[in-house]
Parts: structure tokens; sequence; C-alpha cells
């Protein structure tokens, strides 16, 4: 503060005090006349102390108002002429005013009144008036970007105000953005293209047309490649390895990569359709962790069935097309090679142990049991991890029971743990991703680990595993099994209560030969039909009681149907997942239903079945809720939601897969 003011706190206490000790002596050694001179003297002094003090606060008094007025002006006046743009906004998000350089970005355009979000669509009001975020980078605002810094003001309940406001200060940064958008834009991504299915769809041409058709799918590819300014290099009959810019890549994202439908509209004289599956890596920082991203995406492709692109940006996943049924290998070279693996695997591990998902069905303890039967042949130690069984395959672990050669067969998890060794191996059969194998901690502890699944690639697949049979064509993880047994053993024998087990988890998940069976499911079935399985007893297992056909019936009760897909609840007392996969299935029986989801809420966790004629792809729409499965049937658990959370989580899901069209 200016020195001018510094008598206003000078300090006359101690002077005084001083003086009365002084006056009180002088009384005290008896000069009576010169102490009352000096007291009187001494009120005068307290006098004109006392009316300087009250001087002194009414000037610092006027001072502060002054000052107040003067800084409450300069304070309006900063406001108004602020060298960046303003807005001030209630706790509700209202703009409550702006200055005069927000208002010449939005080319004059009237604002007053309206909810901050509509204006700024990547703000987050509610993260800014909690405190949690004063910062937002690179916001959108009439073509240009801000990064826009928040000062949050409690009012208490001035003017009615509702206690805060917020001001809002925005700070261009769009030639950063554009610089930072341009430096991405010329990143280097690879793309990997296969031609999936060339072998099948020249076999399916004509001879004098096969040149014609090969020709035209690498005029289709090289052709694309110029399109986006790539180099694209041909390394195998039907492989292309492709360099391109970050910013072609976005387009392709945008247009959801039309290559897909190009491909699909080859027709010269191929009586299959052309498909590819495409996988692009890009944001790895270099040209090696882009192509390993690449080849990772590629075979998730592969994985899930081909006809379909997958862009890796470093740990995100976008998928694209799927459009198309998976589509049945004739050849069963890979059958036989996976199976020659496997058997010499089983010889060099001390045991074997088979472990299944979550709420295992009757396709998992089928092949399950095909496997045990196969190894046992083998002559090799062999354990089935069962932790619990459920209603859709006690039928069958009843009559498991009763066989001599099964009495020691089923362990749980904590018996495998204490029992294997560092030479034991596992087989995990339908299913192969972390989120729904039965025991996570005890696959995890295996240093030999073999998957055999028919379930399309998932993003959080099991990694690490010395053998991977994947195969989203087959009908079910038994008729693989089935196909493997006949190349593990000479000649395979299995028991009539084994192959019946196989029979029925491929009757389960094709519903009796409709749904994803092609010739290899029947040639399946003949092999296990020779062998004994007996189908009326294969009928028994599925048959119902009348309370589980009215429980079925109430379920179906529930539907709500729209867009031809069909959404029912179970009713609270039911908690069957097995029931509500049912009641999806018979949805489909309904004219006019295309897809139907069936919820069933199972202590805290809520599971939703998904069924589909394939005209809609079930996968896709439970992917985006953490599930999968296969175009016509899949599956998903949702945690820490309320069921009608979980309910509009789907139809927001459905909304979003019908409006992109996969």
């Amino acid at each position: 503060m200016d020195n001018k003011y510094n008598y206003f706190i000078t300090e006359n206490k101690i002077y005084m005090v001083s003086i009365a000790v002084l006056i009180f002596i002088l009384f005290l050694y008896g000069h009576i006349y010169i102490g009352g001179i000096a007291i009187a003297l001494y009120g005068l002094l307290v006098l004109y102390n006392v009316k300087n003090t009250k001087q002194k606060k009414y000037e610092w008094k006027k001072f502060i108002e002054d000052f107040s007025s003067k800084l409450d002006l300069a304070t309006r006046n900063t406001l108004v002429k602020l060298p960046f743009p303003l807005i001030i906004i209630g706790n509700k998000g209202n703009i409550l005013w702006y200055n005069q350089n927000l208002s010449s970005i939005l080319d004059g355009s009237d604002i007053f009144e309206s909810n901050i979000n509509d204006v700024l669509k990547d703000f987050n009001l509610k993260l800014a008036m909690d405190g949690k975020k004063t910062v937002f980078k690179y916001v959108k605002l009439n073509e240009k970007y801000f990064n826009i810094y928040t000062n949050l003001i409690d009012l208490g309940d001035y003017k009615n105000l509702n206690d805060k406001i917020m001001l809002l200060y925005f700070y261009d940064v769009t030639d950063v953005f554009n610089l930072i958008n341009s430096v991405e834009s010329n990143k280097e991504a690879v793309m990997l293209i296969e031609v999936d299915n060339l072998d099948e769809v020249i076999k399916s041409t004509e001879e004098d047309k096969k040149p014609l058709l090969i020709a035209e799918i690498e005029r289709t590819i090289n052709s694309y490649a110029q399109g986006l300014n790539a180099m694209v290099k041909k390394y195998s009959s039907n492989k292309y390895v492709l360099t391109l810019q970050n910013k072609y890549v976005e387009e392709e994202m945008k247009k959801r990569f039309e290559i897909l439908d190009s491909m699909r509209e080859i027709s010269m004289g191929n009586k299959l359709t052309v498909t590819l599956s495409v996988g692009v890596g890009r944001n790895g920082g270099n040209p090696f962790n882009n192509e390993s991203y690449a080849v990772s995406a590629k075979e998730l492709a592969l994985g899930r069935g081909g006809d379909q692109a997958i862009v890796k940006s470093g740990e995100k996943l976008d998928f694209y097309g799927g459009k198309t049924r998976e589509i049945e290998k004739r050849t069963k070279v890979r059958s036989r090679v996976i199976a020659h693996a496997l058997v010499d695997l089983i010889n060099e591990s001390s045991n074997v142990y088979i472990h299944g998902h979550i709420n295992p069905d009757i396709d998992c303890l089928g092949a399950a049991v095909g496997i045990y039967s196969t190894i046992k042949a083998l002559n090799k130690e062999c354990y089935i991890v069962l932790d619990g069984t459920n209603n859709s395959i006690k039928g069958m672990m009843d009559k498991l029971k009763s066989e001599a050669d099964y009495d020691s067969a089923f362990i749980d998890s904590k018996k495998c743990m204490e029992t294997k060794d560092d030479n034991s191996l596992l087989i995990v059969l339908d299913v192969h991703n972390k989120g729904y194998v039965q025991n996570l901690e005890l696959v995890e502890s295996f240093k030999k680990l073999v998957i055999i699944d028919h379930h399309r690639k998932s993003t959080d697949y099991l990694e690490g595993a010395l053998l991977s049979y994947i195969e989203p064509y087959a009908s079910s993880t038994c008729e693989l099994v089935t196909e493997m047994i006949q190349y593990m053993l000479e000649k395979p024998k299995l028991k009539p209560v084994e192959a019946e087990a196989l029979l029925a988890g491929i009757c389960v998940d094709t519903k009796n030969f409709y749904f994803k069976t092609g010739v290899r499911t029947f040639e399946a079935a003949s092999f296990l039909r020779k062998l004994g399985a007996d189908t009326i007893d294969v009928k028994k297992l599925f048959s119902d009681d009348l309370d589980t056909y009215l429980k079925r019936a109430d379920i179906i009760k529930s539907a709500v149907v729209k867009n031809n897909i069909a959404i029912a609840v179970c009713p609270p007392e039911i908690e069957d997942t097995v029931l509500a996969a049912q009641a999806a299935d018979e949805l489909l029986n309904i004219t006019g239903i295309q897809a139907s989801f069936v919820f069933v809420t199972i202590g805290e966790d809520i599971y939703i079945s998904g069924r589909s004629l394939g005209d809609i792809n079930v996968q896709i729409i439970l992917e985006t809720l953490g599930g999968g499965g296969h175009m016509t049937m899949a599956g998903t658990k949702i945690s820490d939601k309320k069921l009608e959370e979980a309910i509009e989580l789907l139809k927001q899901a459905i909304e979003k897969y019908l409006r992109e069209g996969e």
C-alpha cells in the first residue's frame, strides 16, 4: 500500500500507557502540582487521540469504498473488454451472458438463455459443476477449436441465481489442433487384406472363368489401393499388404470399408460370394508395431468368420462388416492337422485337464466327454474340471455318473489346482475369452494350453495357447471334437452315452439342425449315429415338465416387439439362463419376429440371451454390451446395473445397429 496511508495503522497505546505510568510515579513521590498539570495535559492528549482515530477510520472507510467502486468498474470493463471469449452460465447450463469476442466467433448469432450443451457438444456440464474437471481441451465451436478453462463462483442466494455461476474462458488453439491433426493424418498405417475364401470360391467357378475371377479380384484390390494412395504388395495367392496414411484410414472408417461390399459384388461365374478379412494397424509409434497391430486385427477378423475389417489403434479396436454368415470349409485338412498336433501334446504331458465355461451347456459337456474318452483311449490320466451343474446338463450328468468309467472323471477347480504340475496340459472347450471361462485364475496357472471353440473370436481372447482351434463356421464345439476324434485314434470307439453327449451338443447348438448346419454337421452326426447314439434318448434329454413349459410361456407373454425385434423379461422368480435361452428360441417361431432378446436376473447380475433368424446380427448388438457369440446366437452378462437400465442399454445398442446397418 502507498506510504501516505501508513499513518492509518500507527500504534499509540504503548505511548499512552507509558505516560500514565510516569504520572503515577509523580504522585507517588509527592509532586502533586506537577502531576495535576500532567493529568490535564494527558486528558487533552486522550481527547485528541480519540478524535484523530475516528477521523482516520472515516478516511479508511471512504478509501475502501472508493477502491471497491473502482475495482467493480475495472472488473466490469475487464469482462466486457477481455481479449478472450467469455461465457457466464448458471448451474443448469443456461447462458447468462457472453462478451463481444464470443459473439464475433458466433457471427452474431444469439445464444442468450440457450443451454451450453446445445452450443458446445463436447462440454460436460456435470463434470465442470462438480469441480472434477476445470480444463476442456480442443472443444469445437463454429469451425474453431478452443481450450476452455472454467471458474466456478458460489454466490450463495444472491439474486436467486441458484447459488452458483460459472465463467468459461476460451483460448483459441485452432492452429495447434490443425497442426497436430496434420501430423496424425500423415502418419503411416499398415493394412493387411486377405481373400478369406479364395479356394472355395475358385472351386465353385467353372474352369474357363477362373482366370477372369482371379484377375477381377486383383483388379478390385489394386484399384482400391490406388484410391487410397497406398503402396500395395501381394505376398501370397490371397494376401496383400498396404501402407497408407492415417487420413485415408479415417476416411475408410467413415465409409465403413466399402471394399467389403465391392468384393461381394464380384460376379464372374462364381457361385460363392467373395469375402475379405481386413486388418489395419495404426498409432503404434513405429512401422513394426503397426504391422503387429494389423496382423492381430486380421487374425481377429478371420477368427470372427471373415468378411469384415478391424482397425487396431493401440489397444482400441473398431469393427466393420461381418454381414455374411460363416462359410463352411469343405476340407478337413486343418481338423486333421490340429488332431495330430493335439495327440503329440497329450503324449508329452504328465496329465490332462478339460475346462469349460461359466454355466456349462450340453455342447460344452458333450465336447468334454468326447475329448475325455479319446485321451483315456490314449492311456493318459485325464479329468474334467466342473464347478457345479445346472439344469441344462443335469440329465446327461445323471447318465454319465451311472457309468463306472466316470466315477472319478469330474473334479472341481480346487482339486485341479492341487494335482496339476508344470507339465500338465489344459484343454479349454467351447470358450476362448477371459470373461467367460469357468475359472480364469486356474486357466492362467497352466503353462500348456489348448483352445477348441466355435464362437466368433472376441477381443479378450486367452493368450499364450500352444494350439488354438477356433472355427466360427462350425455348428458347435461337439462337431469340431467329433471330427478330431476320427484323426486322433486309428479306430475310434465311443460308448453310446458318449456319442449321445456329442450328438446332443450338436442338436442344441443347431436347434435340431435348423441353424448353422452344413454338410460336415450331418457327417459328424452320421458318425455318432454309427457309434450307437440314440436319437430318441437325445430327444428325451430335452423334454420339459409342465411347470417348465408354463414358465417359458410366461416369459414369452412379456415380449414387446419393435422393428421385428422382440424383447422379453423373465419374472423375478425365474433365475435360469437355460430357460431364458429357450424362450428366445421360441420367440423366433412367431411370425414377424426376426430377432429376440430375453433378460434374466440372477443375484446381482443380469443375463441376456439373443437369437436371430440371420437377417439381424445379434452378436454385433450384444458385443457393444460386452458379450459375444454368433450371428444368430449370442449372449452377455451385465453387472452393477438395474434391470431397467440394462433394457435401455440394449435398446440403444439395437438402435445404433439399425441406424448404422452394421
